[in-house]
């Protein structure tokens, strides 16, 4: 039977569903495999092939847009914006900014990987040391008020790049969705002196059924009101810091469980195509509430949502905002509970 679950986080409303689960376009086993492209922008070799690069982790004696590097980072050739646009805000009936930003490419290993789970934990860690380098350093730029962090795997995920990789962009602004968030889990933690995930870990926590794994600071969890099948995100009860203030011990604890979540998500799912996104609050003084902002590590923890797309979404869920899910998150998180004994 069907049932209405509320998402607090996010605040809004899923449809857990499984009676729609053995729909037609329910396909839990989308062949994603790829052949080696010699032609590959981002393979290594051919450094060439993309702008220079904006920062790399490299092995001792390499040189920059050379061979040697663990993790490249270069402009977005397709960029939605661009830093080199006037900072301009145009105001009345038709507000608008310029086209003022950054949208960067992480590379993220230098072999022709199609999927996070064939990499190493030593390449997880240098990939999320990329992205506190990058988070930081943007972060410097007092007209970005906001950084989307996010991964796109697989066709069905919106990638059109299909080697290993992941996207920055920063904004001037604060899209709605990410301002009402974070001011929902200010107010929550002004109420309850503590913030809103680690009271939903610690539910979770209590309950065990949509616990997956804990490694360390770190839980992997099927939320209550997962919008997605198999959706898992993974944060932890204590305030750990943001992606660009995580110490290197936290980088080197939530590794290996990234990976073998999403080596548990192969194994029930087959090669899927799935979006990552990691929580980035808003960065300057003035695009939210200022206390908000003195208290930012209190109020709000570090996370990383996964969302596999292998359900499409139709009228219902664009119209409404409503997304209904097939499976189960107590469905979800035995089977990659029993996939870790495998």
């Amino acid at each position: 039977m069907s049932n209405i679950r509320y998402d607090r986080i996010h605040d809004t409303y899923v449809i857990s569903a499984p009676e729609r689960l053995h729909r037609p376009d329910c396909n839990f086993d989308v062949d994603e495999k790829i052949t080696v492209d010699d032609n590959c922008p981002f393979c290594e070799g051919n450094e060439s092939m993309t702008p220079p690069e904006i920062f790399s982790h490299r092995k001792a004696g390499s040189f920059p847009n050379e061979k040697g590097w663990q993790t490249r980072v270069v402009p977005n050739l397709y960029k939605a914006v661009q830093i080199e646009a006037p900072h301009h805000h145009h105001y009345g009936l038709f507000e608008y900014w310029e086209g003022f930003g950054a949208h960067e490419i992480i590379i993220d290993t230098p072999e022709h990987h199609i999927s996070m789970t064939e990499w190493s934990e030593e390449a997880v860690v240098a990939w999320l040391k990329t992205l506190r380098s990058r988070v930081s350093d943007l972060r410097q730029d007092q007209r970005i008020a906001h950084i989307s962090l996010f991964k796109n795997q697989g066709t069905l995920a919106g990638a059109t790049q299909a080697h290993s990789h992941t996207q920055i962009i920063g904004l001037p602004i604060i899209p709605k969705v990410e301002r009402e968030k974070y001011q929902r889990s200010y107010e929550y933690y002004k109420q309850n002196g503590r913030a809103m995930i680690e009271s939903v870990i610690m539910q979770e926590e209590e309950n065990e059924e949509r616990i997956v794994e804990k490694h360390g600071d770190f839980t992997a969890f099927c939320p209550f009101a997962s919008a997605y099948p198999f959706e898992v995100m993974i944060s932890s009860k204590k305030a750990l810091g943001q992606i660009d203030t995580l110490s290197d011990s936290s980088m080197e604890t939530l590794a290996p469980l990234l990976l073998r979540t999403l080596e548990n998500l192969k194994t029930q799912l087959g090669c899927f195509s799935f979006n990552l996104v990691m929580s980035t609050p808003p960065l300057q003084q003035g695009t939210v509430d200022h206390g908000l902002l003195t208290c930012v590590d209190k109020a709000c923890r570090f996370a990383i949502r996964i969302m596999p797309r292998i359900y499409k979404f139709g009228g219902f869920e664009v119209s409404t905002g409503v997304i209904i899910n097939p499976v189960l998150p107590e469905v979800a998180a035995k089977l990659l509970r029993e996939s870790t004994d495998v």
